[in-house]
């Protein structure tokens, strides 16, 4: 007898009812500024995921031994930034609902602000941990507020002063460093410096933790809308991701902003997934 085929990361196939984490895609990139791409970034991080092995050699953990299940993608409106983040968000909420660690594959960096507000309903103590090269401060874009170069400012409008803990800023308005700077959020300009005392400070308070791959150096990653030199390479982006992981209290998380067309030798979505398994293995505790 024939089965459908259905496509899931690797290993990600847990039933529902049985998972610990649930896996999803938001394909959206109507708000990019640069050059737009990411919408088939969960796409093919899926696809790709297949070149990769389930055991991670880094952690001695292995993809087998979880509980993931794969929800697959959203059907995103194109249309309107503030319908498709709504259709995150409810896509969230039901995760939450049932006490699921919910993970997001974007899509620009744009879509963290729907599932992230149903995070903050569910803990309003939540704290952001940041990983990005672009500050994503700027209260408007070229008249639109919802923009993924204003992510991060709309997110602190919902928890305010001393709550965004930003690492490996090294791209922005010059009002943006300067608004962070009057106390606003916790920037770490260029790379990881602090982030092990903020994480040991953080102790078991909820945490927000979301991942633009553009923290990454080009010549590591150069598959991505908005390029920027001077920044981490793997090794550094591992290492912190399982610093976060492995002792913070992360309830939901994200990974964002690849645009796999733009690297055509595949090497940046093979980043990507390395990254996603990476990080599902850093959760499992």
């Amino acid at each position: 007898m024939l089965e459908k085929n259905i496509e899931t990361f690797i290993a990600c196939d847990c039933e529902y009812e049985d998972s610990d984490i649930v896996l999803f895609g938001a394909p959206f990139d109507s708000t990019t500024s640069f050059r737009p791409g990411t919408r088939f970034a969960s796409h093919a991080i899926r696809s790709e995921s297949y070149g990769l092995e389930t055991y991670s050699p880094y952690q001695d953990k292995d993809l087998a031994d979880c509980k993931v299940f794969d929800s697959g993608d959203i059907e995103l409106c194109m249309g309107s930034s503030e319908i498709a983040l709504e259709q995150i968000s409810d896509r969230a909420a039901r995760i939450l609902l049932d006490d699921k660690l919910p993970i997001m594959i974007g899509g620009e960096h744009l879509v963290t602000l729907g599932m992230f507000r149903e995070v903050y309903k569910k803990h309003p103590d939540v704290q952001i941990i940041h990983f990005d090269a672009h500050a994503d401060l700027r209260q408007e874009y070229l008249g639109a507020e919802l923009s993924h170069a204003c992510v991060i400012k709309r997110c602190h409008d919902l928890v305010g002063d001393g709550r965004i803990h930003q690492f490996g800023i090294r791209s922005g308005d010059r009002s943006e460093f300067v608004w962070s700077s009057n106390g606003h959020t916790d920037m770490h300009r260029f790379g990881f410096e602090g982030l092990e005392e903020t994480v040991r400070a953080l102790g078991s308070t909820p945490v927000y933790f979301t991942i633009d791959l553009d923290i990454l150096d080009p010549s590591v990653f150069p598959g991505t809308g908005t390029p920027e030199a001077g920044g981490v390479g793997f090794m550094e982006l591992l290492n912190a991701i399982m610093t976060v992981c492995g002792s913070a209290n992360v309830v939901a998380c994200d990974v964002n902003e690849l645009s796999p067309h733009y690297d055509q030798s595949g090497a940046s979505t093979a980043v990507a997934c390395k990254v996603v398994r990476e990080l599902i293995l850093a959760l499992q505790k």
